[in-house]
């Protein structure tokens, strides 16, 4: 096996593809055409080629320029992958990474690519110093640490790719450092081409109220813990892989660490054979994780936050969204983990349990980049949000459920048709909920032997119960956060007492 100066495996040179040749043309076309300080963004979707499309342009630049140049990413994983594809590229270059404090051979090289924290710190404290930088290359551009060296290369033609142009803090959007962006080929189209895997998406409708969003702009590791390490949403879950994704190398996706180890338990428990890896993992332990995946063939890992980018196991057939998340990019990140094609793999599996594809439309529905680059403030804001969603939700009792009711015909209830009965009657509005009440404990009743059996039943409709909550609180005009949980509690108080008051008259009847 072949190493580079760095110690790390070369990569052979890969194949170009046309759409890749015609973008790297039109990037050309700019540099030739714009002033030398130009700032260019490049969209391209995860698993078009990025990589091998800037290592083709560095090897290219190179050539004709008698100038350097620098390649920027975030993670030291995403460094040693750049430097062994432009190795691959025959581009000699050398990884700045925090053991290199100066740059004595800083002559031998052309091309540098370094962490953007390494290199900002060595630059600030003036320790390192690179000349003569006619290109900066900045890998997943949308995050906005790459700002704090673009001072440092203000003559220099800034090429910034990214799979999704929408920076990762929308108070500083992208536009103010890009003079133009570049849409490479639409995810549809590659898949259409063969180049990606096509992705079949399963939706399971989920209540996000109770989540909050932080200063970030995302919903809050302490609200989604609460939300998916309960009960319901484990065995949600559950069902979901059971139903969609059985048997597949999955990968799932969590946004707390506590949710993440239910989740170990929840499928351990369940007889499964499944790894946890989370930011706290010890490199041997990602190490024995990940080779672990990559051997078994239905192998089920849960994780968070550590997968999202400079991870590439081609095998994963399946994809679990076990969070909800308002990051556009986020998005395209988690599911892209699963796109990648082989010749005995053209689809894979997506799971969403967070409202994502309501939220933000299929991975491969067409995307206005363009749009979303000059005017981001504008797509943010007008995004779905939950309670817009929630209002399309359709109540399906799982069939295990279901099975348990088995003595009634129709379980059904609509209670947005019950509420206009209830006014073109003149009827006060809560006759719905005592209509629904009544259905639900006589359900409890005629499917059990005794009282207690019957009220424990009714603790295992709450998922009913909330969803027609949530239906009729908006049927009214009003209805604060404070009251519809208010509704909620009564609801189920009163049915317990109404499973109560039935069973008496059944043994009423009874006796009889």
């Amino acid at each position: 096996m072949k190493h580079n100066e760095t110690g790390y495996e070369i990569t052979e040179k890969k194949e170009l593809y046309g759409y890749q040749k015609g973008d790297i043309d039109l990037i050309f076309d700019r540099m030739d055409n714009t002033p030398p300080d130009y700032h260019l963004l490049y969209q391209l979707p995860t698993g078009g080629g990025k990589t091998v499309i800037f290592s083709e342009i560095v090897r290219r630049y190179l050539a004709q320029h008698d100038k350097k140049v620098v390649v920027l990413t975030h993670r030291i994983e995403l460094c040693r992958q750049t430097s062994k594809m432009l190795n691959g590229f025959g581009v000699k270059n050398k990884v700045i990474n925090s053991k290199i404090k100066e740059l004595p051979d800083q002559g031998e090289y052309s091309c540098f690519v370094a962490m953007v924290e390494t290199l900002k710190n060595r630059l600030n404290d003036e320790l390192l110093h690179i000349d003569n930088v006619g290109l900066v290359i900045i890998d997943e551009a949308h995050y906005n640490s790459f700002r704090k060296l673009l001072s440092s290369f203000k003559k220099s033609f800034i090429l910034g790719v990214t799979a999704t142009p929408l920076s990762s803090n929308i108070r500083l959007p992208m536009n103010e450092n890009y003079d133009e962006l570049i849409v490479g080929d639409t995810i549809s189209s590659l898949i259409e081409k063969g180049f990606l895997a096509k992705a079949t998406t399963y939706t399971y409708d989920v209540g996000l109220t109770s989540l909050k969003v932080g200063i970030n702009g995302d919903y809050t590791v302490k609200s989604s813990d609460e939300l998916y390490s309960n009960m319901v949403m484990q065995e949600k879950l559950l069902h979901a892989y059971t139903e969609k994704s059985l048997g597949k190398k999955t990968l799932i996706f969590n946004n707390g660490i506590h949710t993440s180890l239910y989740v170990y338990e929840t499928f351990r428990n369940a007889g499964f054979g499944i790894r946890h890896l989370d930011n706290t993992s010890s490199a041997e332990e990602r190490k024995d994780i990940l080779k672990w995946f990559n051997e078994t063939p239905d192998a089920i890992l849960t994780s968070v936050g550590i997968l999202t980018t400079g991870f590439d196991e081609p095998t994963v057939e399946s994809i679990i969204l076990n969070r909800a998340t308002k990051s556009l990019t986020l998005y395209f990140q988690m599911i892209g983990r699963g796109s990648r094609k082989l010749h005995n793999k053209d689809e894979f599996t997506v799971i969403d349990l967070g409202n994502n594809a309501a939220r933000f439309g299929l991975w491969s529905d067409p995307v206005n980049w363009q749009h979303i680059f000059k005017a981001p403030e504008f797509y943010l804001e007008n995004l779905r949000d939950d309670a817009d969603i929630e209002l399309n939700f359709r109540y399906t009792m799982p069939l295990a459920l279901r099975a348990k009711f088995a003595n009634t015909a129709n379980i059904d209830f609509d209670v947005e048709e019950e509420h206009k009965l209830a006014l073109k009657q003149n009827l006060r509005s809560k006759t719905v909920l005592e209509k629904s009440l009544e259905q639900h404990a006589a359900m409890c009743v005629d499917n059990t032997e005794t009282l207690t059996e019957a009220r424990q039943l009714s603790r295992e409709l709450d998922e009913d119960v909330e969803f027609r909550i949530r239906k009729y609180s908006n049927c009214l005009s009003h209805c604060s956060k404070n009251y519809r949980e208010w509704l909620t509690e009564d609801y189920k108080q009163k049915l317990l007492l109404l499973i109560g008051k039935k069973y008496r008259e059944k043994i009423f009847r009874e006796a009889d």
